[in-house]
């Protein structure tokens, strides 16, 4: 199934790209849910985290460690951030692809907002 990810990577669909390299893409989410909102995902198509292998144990690391990279590049890793990936309907996942969500430059609440 092809996504509005996969459209994404393919440069099929515009998107302001933030990171790029042979396994992961991240760009700002078009619909923001913090003054910065980033979405990072595996150019691998993996449509949620309970279609996860063994296989792609360092891919996810992967997704992690560019959230980290991305939120000390752009000045908020000190202050904090959060990261939140979403999986089906239940929990909120939209876009079957997996993804992760770096929001930061504000304060965050637990459990929502």
């Amino acid at each position: 199934m092809t996504t509005l990810f996969t459209k994404i990577i393919n440069r099929e669909i515009p998107a302001d790209i933030v990171y790029e390299d042979d396994d992961v893409l991240a760009f700002n989410d078009i619909n923001p849910q913090a003054p910065v909102h980033i979405l990072i995902i595996p150019k691998k198509p993996i449509a949620t985290l309970n279609d996860l292998t063994e296989e792609d144990l360092a891919l996810v690391g992967r997704l992690h460690l560019t959230a980290a990279n991305i939120a000390k590049q752009q000045g908020f890793a000190e202050e904090g951030y959060r990261v939140l990936m979403n999986c089906n309907e239940h929990g909120g996942q939209t876009v079957y692809h997996i993804h992760l969500h770096l929001m930061g430059g504000r304060q965050f609440t637990w459990p929502a907002g």
